[in-house]
């Protein structure tokens, strides 16, 4: 692991996601910049000191030189996002897998050299887009799949936070303070940090992908740097319209993510606050209500939960169906990651490709007087000035 030292709390969600299945262990980590704080931290967790690295250089060059069955398999990177994309790609060159909090990098010239490297490399990597992991996210994916409810005609996903609604980033508050600094949090505030989590999932359920947007990038809070209300309205391919809100300035609320997904016939909604109730509401009959380990479920639902109907599952386990896809993947030793839909599908490139893409779309269109900003234009012109050949068609979903 690197970052995720003491104090920091999204390290010890991916170290309690990894642990919970027994399928890994931590090995060795460059937990910190700072070197008290890093041995403490690798004496917290029992780690043998001489694998609690001063720097990620030196971890991987310490991991290398072990033989291969004593060497770390992968990488966790938890650091602010700033260095996201260095750390990816010094570790898929040292030939480690990469699994890697998001957003992808800081833009999207950056997201194009992480997958370079892992084509150069052949290793796997993952991204945590945590939600994408829930139970019945699964099941409305795979509702929406099989065409329960007709043709999709309407997407809404929306993500509402209230701890930025103050200057907490100016009193020194931690994960406040790099979040609104361009350099370490990138083009957007609000926008990378959840935005994405709300679009991954908008793409993900319905199975459609955004080809243009009209945006609105906002500042509540004076003197803030970076966004921290966000809008966009959505076109779909085959012609479905979406709405996407995300904000950490809505006062009192905790972390409200929300999807809704119609078609001809019917639609469904989730909530990421309920996370174990999926609702499916019908043209022609009464609504419905599906619960996590209740009969009817896909089998795909079914291979994600790990206890029975009323024990109710969050975060730490979707999280954990994540890391479990990726050990899997990587003990079959397969090259790609699983295509969306197979039992052992994790986000990794095409998702982190996708929500960078989505962030540069929303930030050049919020900026300019364009209505409306086509994704697929936004990548062609980011891989032509980095001199990479142009995508002769457009990224499957997968």
């Amino acid at each position: 692991m690197v970052g995720g030292g003491e104090g920091a709390f999204i390290g010890a969600v991916h170290r309690m996601a990894a642990s919970l299945d027994g399928a890994y262990q931590l090995v060795c980590g460059a937990f910190s910049s700072d070197a008290e704080r890093n041995r403490r931290s690798a004496a917290g967790l029992g780690l043998d000191p001489a694998r609690a690295y001063a720097t990620l250089d030196a971890l991987l060059a310490g991991e290398a030189a072990l033989p291969a069955d004593q060497r770390m398999q992968a990488l966790a990177i938890v650091t602010p996002n700033h260095l996201h994309a260095p750390a990816a790609i010094a570790a898929l060159d040292a030939g480690f897998h990469v699994f890697s909090e998001k957003p992808m990098a800081l833009d999207l010239d950056e997201a194009l050299a992480i997958e370079a490297a892992v084509q150069r490399s052949g290793r796997l990597y993952g991204l945590a887009f945590t939600y994408s992991g829930y139970p019945l996210v699964e099941e409305a994916r795979a509702r929406v799949a099989r065409g329960d409810f007709g043709a999709i005609r309407l997407v809404q996903a929306e993500y509402w936070q209230g701890w930025l609604s103050q200057p907490i980033d100016r009193d020194g508050q931690k994960q406040a303070e790099w979040r609104t600094d361009p350099a370490r949090a990138g083009l957007g505030g609000c926008l990378g940090d959840i935005g994405t989590h709300a679009f991954q999932l908008a793409e993900h359920v319905s199975g459609l992908t955004v080809e243009a947007l009209s945006a609105d990038l906002a500042i509540h809070v004076p003197g803030r740097r970076l966004d921290d209300d966000v809008a966009a309205l959505l076109r779909f391919e085959g012609g479905a319209r979406g709405v996407l809100k995300a904000t950490q300035v809505a006062a009192g609320e905790e972390n409200g993510l929300r999807l809704r997904v119609y078609g001809e016939k019917g639609g469904l909604e989730w909530s990421q606050m309920e996370p174990n109730t999926l609702t499916l509401r019908w043209l022609d009959r009464p609504a419905e209500t599906v619960r996590a380990g209740g009969p009817g479920l896909d089998p795909l639902t079914a291979a994600r939960l790990r206890t029975p109907s009323g024990h109710p599952e969050g975060y730490i386990e979707a999280f954990a169906n994540l890391y479990q896809s990726f050990g899997r993947t990587i003990r079959a030793g397969a090259g790609a990651p699983p295509v969306r839909g197979a039992a052992d599908w994790f986000p990794g490139i095409t998702d982190g490709l996708r929500t960078m893409t989505f962030v540069e779309a929303m930030i050049q269109n919020s900026a300019g007087d364009a209505k409306w900003t086509a994704l697929a234009k936004v990548l062609e012109a980011r891989r032509i000035s980095a001199g990479l050949p142009p995508q002769t068609a457009p990224a499957p979903i997968a």
